[in-house]
């Protein structure tokens, strides 16, 4: 059997989501067996797995010293700095300036080279996050595609992690934008309202009746030639939202290889030496927080396009 105090840094989640955490390596079929069997109890009692985890709980998993060794393996980090730029950080949160080509998680290809594990790297480093000690890893709270850069929000604890979900997921309160260098000269600022639909086998997202409502809003800024440079809020977060929204107005992002002119982006390839995607998130503001984060309400962050991005511009502006 395995005793584990719940600290506040544990507290207010699922007993289930925690007890897969900390038998990381466990298949789901085994944890919620141990469930069935009654082999998970709070205070010497047995809970469901929707049990909220409250600080003081002692967590009783009644696994033997095998199991536990063949389930649970701390994550591999090394103490390190952070080669990206810190946008701003304090006792809860950090913001990341993730450049372009860069996982923000991993996936089937790529498991070391991402930010979650530049980021896990530099707290270990500082001493914030320790991953011998289970429970809570540090994570992030939303996703960038892997070509597009910009702002990236991680949580250092669970209640600021379970926050920021929740507001990256109901929009309200706040604000995040992007800017993107798009085919066309747009003259007037676009409400693109069209539902989006993922296909799970190719990846490829669609407009589709039977899709996710998807909502963008576009915004032009200044013309470079046959080409628009624009700022793009999306009042949704859905997969390759803005990629797809922006090529079914004809306005295709430039260097984008799934949904832009492929056309387009060979001669500015070959022309101006450019074949990355020109979509940048900029801009993230919070407006009216309660709770852990409320002191983050006003708040904005913007960081400036990269360098190869700011030398396109000025090689068309010529």
């Amino acid at each position: 059997m395995i005793l584990v105090p719940i600290t506040s840094k544990d507290s207010n989640q699922r007993v289930d989501k925690f007890v897969k955490k900390y038998l990381n390596e466990a298949p789901l079929s085994f944890i919620y067996k141990l469930f069935r069997k009654k082999d998970v109890k709070i205070n010497k009692h047995w809970v469901k797995e929707n049990y909220i985890l409250q600080e003081g709980d002692e967590l009783s998993i009644y696994i033997t010293d095998a199991q536990l060794e063949e389930f649970s393996k701390s994550k591999e980090v090394k103490k390190a700095n952070l080669n990206h730029e810190i946008v701003y950080e304090d006792e809860n949160i950090i913001i990341v300036n993730k450049p372009r080509g860069l996982l923000v998680h991993g996936d089937i290809n790529e498991k070391s080279n991402t930010l979650t594990n530049d980021v896990l790297n530099y707290l270990y480093f500082k001493g914030e996050y320790d991953p011998s000690q289970k429970g809570f890893t540090p994570a992030p709270a939303h996703r960038l595609d892997r070509n597009t850069s910009g702002l990236v929000v991680f949580a250092k604890n669970l209640t600021s992690l379970q926050q920021l979900e929740d507001l990256f997921k109901n929009k309200e309160n706040i604000v995040k934008e992007y800017m993107a260098l798009v085919k066309g000269k747009l003259t007037k600022n676009l409400e693109i309202n069209a539902p989006l639909l993922k296909d799970e086998k190719t990846g490829i997202v669609r407009i589709s009746k039977s899709g996710k409502s998807a909502l963008t809003f576009v915004k032009p800024i200044e013309f470079y030639g046959d080409f628009t440079l624009v700022r793009v809020q999306i009042l949704t977060g859905r997969t390759h939202q803005i990629r797809v929204h922006l090529a079914s107005e004809n306005y295709p992002v430039v260097g984008d290889s799934k949904y832009g002119d492929f056309s387009l982006n060979k001669f500015v390839k070959e022309k101006y030496k450019f074949e990355n995607q020109f979509l940048h998130s900029c801009s993230l503001g919070f407006k009216s927080l309660d709770g852990k984060l409320s002191y983050l309400s006003g708040k904005s962050f913007e960081v400036d396009l990269p360098k190869e991005e700011k030398e396109l511009l000025r090689k068309l502006k010529q």
